[in-house]
């Protein structure tokens, strides 16, 4: 139960507040995934499916724990340790997403905005990561794999790495584009992951 209350959180936090806040300030949409069928809309679909996926999974583990066994979990994987350590990497990932969105400020969008100029952001934690707050979207999948290690955590921890990776390579020739030299000088001194 306390998982499922944590994932909600999570998601209310990270993307729904975070969105509203930033639509009532400056008028713009961050959710900027097309309905089209290219590389990008296709992306926004799966990270939706993803997200849908990791609630359902942790809804059954909550509330239907008699089903949890369909899961296929892995049992050895299963101890205190790797469950503490699994609530640690959830609430890292929390406080590392919410600073590298708090340091992007207005250009934090969910996709590629292609409407909506942007400033480059490259101080704070994007001094260490070009892409913090996929970083951190990782590091929360690793979490929820310890804590509830079962097939199904481990296939969206497989799905979420493509998925993000795809991501990051479409972002990455949008910012060549738009901010040319700039973002390849930055690109030279700060790595992908870290």
């Amino acid at each position: 139960m306390l998982l499922f209350a944590y994932l909600i959180l999570y998601f209310f936090l990270v993307f729904v507040i975070r969105s509203i806040l930033l639509w009532k300030k400056t008028g713009i949409n961050p959710i900027t995934f097309n309905k089209i069928d290219d590389a990008h809309g296709y992306n926004g679909k799966v990270f939706t499916f993803i997200t849908l996926f990791e609630i359902i999974i942790v809804g059954i583990y909550a509330f239907k724990n008699n089903w949890y066994d369909y899961l296929l979990p892995f049992w050895y994987l299963e101890n205190n340790i790797l469950s503490k350590i699994g609530w640690g990497f959830l609430f890292l990932s929390l406080i590392v997403v919410c600073i590298a969105q708090s340091q992007m400020a207005n250009s934090w969008r969910i996709g590629i905005d292609e409407k909506n100029k942007t400033k480059l952001v490259i101080k704070g934690l994007f001094s260490i990561s070009r892409n913090p707050i996929f970083l951190g979207i990782m590091i929360a999948n690793i979490g929820l794999f310890l804590v509830i290690p079962n097939a199904f955590t481990l296939l969206i921890i497989s799905l979420s790495t493509i998925s993000i990776n795809t991501q990051i390579r479409l972002e990455e020739e949008f910012l060549k584009r738009e901010f040319e030299n700039d973002y390849l000088e930055y690109a030279k001194k700060v790595r992908r992951w870290i």
